[in-house]
């Protein structure tokens, strides 16, 4: 077979480097010349944030952080950057902190230098959303993609572990959905394999021992391989999928992705069976579906989206919505009764078809 591609590697630097992140940012706000610099970390991340920017001039602090990132957190958010002359965006905690971090640089232009203390992967995409009269929309602009990530596994270990699952089950949603999204090529095919052994390696020693570096730094470094991918390949059924659930019903981004992930693939598995093996050598399993599924039950991952908000009522709503955004590229067709079918059982937490 012959190979031919068309694939775009995004620049962006990256520090990963564990208890070295205030020496990094302090760092990248002299080689960026930034006078003026935001900071936007959640109030629950109002120690780390301070632990982070100790050893730089920080004009003011935002903490109007909510999931899904409300229209009217992120013109609030903007509008403070540009009343205090901001020069420079730090974020630092998850993907609800590093997308409202984008939405100021998305009219803005302001660069972001972005500390991740989750395996969101949010950091190391130019994807936006915004959710808007319980709607989410989505985009891509290079104006969002943090110019820096700095990478610190110290970070992480406050994160509890049943939300460090989640986290990493968004991660590993990445890199699956990678494998047949839109633009899918060879290059971020092998990050997303790389990326879904080191999560499927790292989670498990994150769950062992939570104060134990060596398995926040496995897991760290699959999120952001897992981020990469999906950055290159774009948004496949998954994500269409989580973003109208997310948006439209305001269910838990980690948790949902989590949840919807093994419908989703045992879906998808048997029509792309040169993805599928990739996705089982990954997991060093018979099949992609076992494999993940093993990973998830060692994990006592989430089960159903009924756990989550979801109620049974709004199914036929979510089918409707997400069916006109289902990518052609998809490896099966899609009807509104597939959609309804794995819907229920997500909701259900129902494994009998997987």
């Amino acid at each position: 077979m012959n190979l031919s591609f068309d694939h775009l590697t995004l620049g962006q630097r990256v520090l990963f480097e564990s208890g070295r992140a205030a020496d990094h940012l302090a760092a990248e706000v002299v080689r960026h010349g930034a006078r003026r610099v935001m900071v936007i970390a959640s109030r629950s991340e109002s120690a780390v944030a301070e632990q982070v920017t100790q050893r730089i001039d920080v004009t003011l602090f935002h903490d109007d952080v909510a999931p899904h990132v409300p229209i009217a957190n992120a013109d609030a958010a903007r509008a403070v950057a540009t009343d205090n002359a901001i020069d420079l965006l730090v974020c630092i905690g998850g993907g609800s902190t590093t997308g409202l971090a984008k939405a100021v640089a998305l009219t803005t232009g302001l660069p972001i230098v972005a500390v991740p203390t989750t395996y969101a992967g949010s950091e190391a995409t130019n994807v936006w959303g915004l959710t808007e009269a319980a709607r989410k929309t989505t985009g891509v602009d290079d104006r969002v993609l943090p110019v820096t990530v700095i990478y610190d596994a110290h970070l992480t270990l406050s994160l509890p572990v049943e939300l460090s699952v989640a986290s990493g089950l968004n991660g590993m949603a990445h890199c699956i959905d990678s494998m047949w999204a839109p633009r899918t090529d060879p290059i971020n095919r092998a990050l997303a394999a790389e990326g879904i052994q080191a999560l499927a390696t790292g989670l498990p020693a994150v769950q062992h021992d939570p104060q134990e570096l060596a398995g926040r730094e496995r897991a760290l470094y699959g999120a952001y391989l897992s981020a990469v991918a999906f950055a290159s390949a774009g948004s496949g059924l998954h994500h269409k999928i989580c973003h109208i659930l997310g948006g439209a019903y305001d269910l838990p981004h980690a948790h949902t992705h989590a949840t919807v992930l093994p419908y989703v693939l045992a879906f998808n598995a048997p029509a792309a069976p040169e993805a599928e093996r990739r996705i089982a050598a990954a997991f060093g399993a018979g099949t992609a579906v076992d494999g993940l599924n093993a990973l998830r039950a060692s994990l006592d991952a989430p089960r159903a989206l009924k756990d989550y908000g979801l109620d049974e009522t709004q199914i036929p709503e979510a089918v409707e919505l997400i069916l006109p955004i289902v990518p052609d590229s998809n490896p099966r067709p899609v009807t509104a009764n597939d959609l309804e079918t794995l819907l229920r059982a997500a909701h259900a937490g129902d494994t009998s078809s997987l």
